[in-house]
């Protein structure tokens, strides 16, 4: 493996303005590096910084430093008791060790886990664009099928975006010509013909915290995620649900997807199906057929798509019984 220039920065300023990659829990940039697949000149390890701190906003929602690893944000009290869909999914999710090394911020920017992105010997836009696809016409069972376009299927592996995309969470960036907010809905980019960009980030931002917005009363939610195995595996589905109801009627619904989109997937055709709807087995049904409308299945995955509607029938479901 090359050697790399490693450096420790100690302000924001310093390390926004380098064009090296950030380091924090390394979980996922690590693994990069040793496939020959992230090749950075230099490494600026940002750990020193400020950034950990997990509090409550004046607006009464609650800030997540990018810093912030996993375990911590996962065990937080406001967390469990406020925000359990994130915690629930941030805990389905690796392991503990790698829980306690992981940080909110580095998590948003997780790269997918598509065997041909990892493997150099093969052919992949995302990691060398205008090379092609070849998880198209490849092995392609855990890939999207969501957002996927010609040129790129591979799935965003994240279960702690999922539930950041439900709770409609705002990522901080600060960058060379300032501050500002994005909504994650806006955060992620879809693949089309440039499946190497996968955000909105530009060179020089860095991911300084993502907040909450403040709790919705009598709103409750729910994070389900089916996969190959119990334990350290990516979802082949996964729901993240929020839902508040009055009597048999849905007046809130929240419905974003992992394992199947090419991005933290939000369902807005789900919600539609939702708000305003009686509480039933049928209206779920509906919403998820809604929410799978528009899916383009590869050859070997298919079976996706009755796999996250059940998925998310099952997820409003016990969403409705966890008052």
């Amino acid at each position: 493996m090359q050697q790399f220039q490693f450096s420790r920065a100690t302000s924001v300023d310093q390390a926004v303005k380098s064009q090296a990659r950030i380091l924090a829990g390394g979980t996922n940039l690590i693994d990069m590096m040793k496939l020959d697949v992230e090749r950075p000149s230099a490494l600026i390890d940002i750990n020193a910084l400020a950034l950990s701190e997990i509090k409550a906003t004046p607006n009464g929602g609650l800030l997540l430093g990018a810093l912030s690893r996993n375990s911590d944000v996962a065990h937080h009290p406001t967390v469990l008791r406020d925000y359990p869909v994130l915690s629930q999914a941030i805990l389905s999710g690796a392991s503990p060790q790698l829980r306690n090394m992981a940080s909110t911020g580095g998590n948003l920017l997780q790269r997918t886990r598509c065997m041909y992105f990892r493997d150099t010997a093969h052919a992949c836009n995302k990691r060398e664009p205008g090379s092609g696809c070849s998880a198209i016409d490849g092995v392609n069972r855990s890939l999207a099928i969501l957002g996927t376009s010609k040129d790129c299927i591979a799935t965003n592996p994240s279960d702690q975006n999922v539930a950041l995309t439900a709770l409609e969470a705002t990522v901080h960036i600060q960058g060379p010509s300032g501050a500002r907010e994005v909504p994650i809905l806006n955060f992620y980019v879809l693949p089309g013909s440039t499946p190497h960009i996968e955000t909105v980030l530009q060179p020089g931002d860095l991911i300084t915290a993502v907040t909450l917005p403040p709790p919705r009363p009598g709103v409750r939610s729910v994070y389900l995620k089916l996969r190959d195995r119990a334990a350290y595996e990516f979802a082949l589905s996964s729901a993240a649900v929020q839902l508040g109801t009055e009597g048999k009627r849905i007046t809130f619904a929240r419905v974003a997807l992992g394992g199947v989109g090419t991005k933290p997937w939000r369902s807005l055709e789900a919600e539609r199906a939702l708000e305003g709807r009686s509480v039933d087995l049928a209206t779920f049904r509906h919403a998820a057929q809604e929410a799978l409308r528009d899916a383009h299945p590869q050859s070997e995955n298919g079976f996706k798509v009755d796999l996250a509607q059940r998925c998310i029938v099952r997820a409003l479901t016990l969403a409705t019984k966890s008052a």
